[in-house]
């Protein structure tokens, strides 16, 4: 493609060679450059990309482009300089891959929790009427029934718009994509025309990268900013400030305060739950399969984004109530013992209040909690979630998260903190299976089991290794031939 294109719609100058060549493909890591390509040199929180330029241009790179001048590149290789290469690179990559998202109706999902169900409960209803979907998001990347494996929970931008290019000429229809805070205000998804946008909701999360709740708050809106039309959570405190931020057509969905979706008559057992919703003076039955009060919340926002789809309510409906749930998101692993497990991706202190409030409005015994928290990452959210824990448990057992490259006693000892101030019991376990057992173990007749944090993950990481460990096989093994 010619790099005069792939630099449309992009603030830069030309500081050495001509615009005008034709550029094979693009990269923003100095190993994958192959002859012909144009490097991106990408200022990142551990290297900079361009002090890989000249190893670029020594594998094949025949363009730069650059924030700031760099020395001894050989002047046959053209230097394009621009402010911000992360905006840059969304922009080519969409125009290298001739703007896919326009082909297609995107629907992106933001919030701090219960975005992957989100997407599915819209893969559900989308599937209901014969859509071929796709799915980008934290447990996997999906083109209709195929399965591909993902690192994060929004790719780099070259990624996406690769991925999104895939999925129109493998005839999707309709891609439902989490998108992540990190992914806003890194540029990631810019250049993607989003039909509808979710906002789930807005609680304490990755203040390791933003530092404040205003800043997340801030990314989180960006998404609304370029939607054609946004379904916002209004009981959310953050409902408000989406609502305002949102450029297209507004739908807002709510238990407690006043909605364009309303949920009453709420049910919720072990099984799912059941309510009625109220839609411009219609009466609608609702039944889910995932217990909980964030499940509503969930499901509004699916209803809602499907309604600006232009689907039928019935067809709605009948789509929710086929899903059977997501891996890793309040996944029930039966005992004939007589009490059972649920593994959950809780690993915020939201997310976990949810699910141990969610357990207590059907537990027969008691409720015992299995978790930990996440290693380089918020630390202030470990002894916050430990109270939560030992306020809404009978009985709570510590144990390691991903370490990655803190020392897990110590993480162990913050989450510590919170639950002593709690007065309910505890114990610690540094390993992370040894803490399924005793739980296990611990557990009787009409008990419930939590085992929060890591959900749908297959892996643990350590400072000098990733293992595979898996919550949902790990309770198995405990339950051993009891297992159902």
């Amino acid at each position: 493609m010619n790099l005069l294109d792939l630099l449309d719609s992009i603030e830069y100058s030309v500081l050495q060679g001509s615009s005008e060549i034709e550029v094979n493909h693009i990269a923003y890591d100095s190993r994958k450059v192959e002859k012909g390509d144009l490097f991106v040199c990408i200022t990142g929180f551990q290297t900079d990309g361009h002090g890989y330029a000249k190893k670029a241009v020594e594998n094949g790179a025949i363009a730069i482009l650059c924030e700031k001048a760099i020395e001894g590149i050989p002047t046959d290789i053209t230097i394009i300089q621009t402010d911000n290469t992360r905006k840059a690179i969304a922009m080519i990559s969409s125009n290298f891959y001739h703007h896919p998202s326009e082909e297609m109706n995107v629907i992106g999902v933001t919030g701090t929790n219960g975005k992957t169900t989100t997407t599915y409960l819209m893969k559900s209803i989308l599937d209901k009427i014969g859509h071929k979907v796709g799915v980008i998001g934290t447990i996997e990347n999906r083109i209709g029934e195929k399965v591909i494996p993902t690192e994060r929970t929004t790719p780099e931008s070259l990624e996406l718009q690769a991925l999104l290019r895939q999925m129109k000429e493998e005839e999707v229809t309709d891609v439902v994509m989490e998108v992540s805070s990190h992914s806003l205000d890194l540029h990631r998804v810019d250049g993607i025309r989003y039909r509808v946008g979710i906002f789930t909701n807005l609680t304490q999360d990755h203040l390791d990268y933003h530092k404040t709740m205003e800043n997340y708050k801030k990314a989180k809106s960006l998404l609304f900013q370029r939607c054609e039309g946004s379904v916002i959570n209004v009981d959310d405190p953050a409902g408000e400030y989406m609502v305002e931020q949102s450029k297209g057509k507004v739908l807002t969905f709510g238990i407690e305060n006043k909605a364009d979706l309303q949920a009453e008559e709420i049910h919720i057992s072990a099984d799912g739950v059941h309510f009625v919703l109220e839609y411009n003076t219609k009466r609608y039955p609702v039944m889910i399969h995932t217990p909980g009060r964030f499940s509503i919340y969930n499901a509004l926002g699916a209803i809602g984004a499907s309604l600006l789809l232009g689907i039928d309510m019935d067809t709605i409906i009948k789509g929710l109530a086929e899903n059977s749930g997501v891996s890793g998101r309040f996944q029930r692993v039966k005992s004939k013992r007589g009490y059972h497990a649920i593994v959950d991706y809780a690993h915020t202190p939201d997310g976990l209040e949810n699910i141990l409030n969610t357990a207590k409005e059907f537990v027969e015994g008691r409720v015992i909690t299995v978790f930990g928290c996440g290693g380089d990452r918020d630390r202030t959210k470990r002894p916050i979630m430990g109270e939560i824990a030992g306020n809404l448990s009978d009985y709570c057992v510590i144990t390691s998260d991903n370490p990655r490259t803190e020392d897990p006693v110590a993480i162990l000892a913050d989450v510590e903190q919170g639950v002593k101030k709690t007065g309910c019991d505890y114990v610690k376990f540094v390993d992370r299976r040894e803490a399924i057992c005793h739980a296990v173990e611990y557990a009787k007749e009409g008990d419930i089991v939590i085992i929060a944090g890591k959900g749908h993950e297959t892996y643990q990481i350590f400072p000098d290794k990733t293992i595979h460990f898996d919550d949902v096989e790990e309770v198995r093994k405990a339950f051993g031939e009891d297992a159902i």
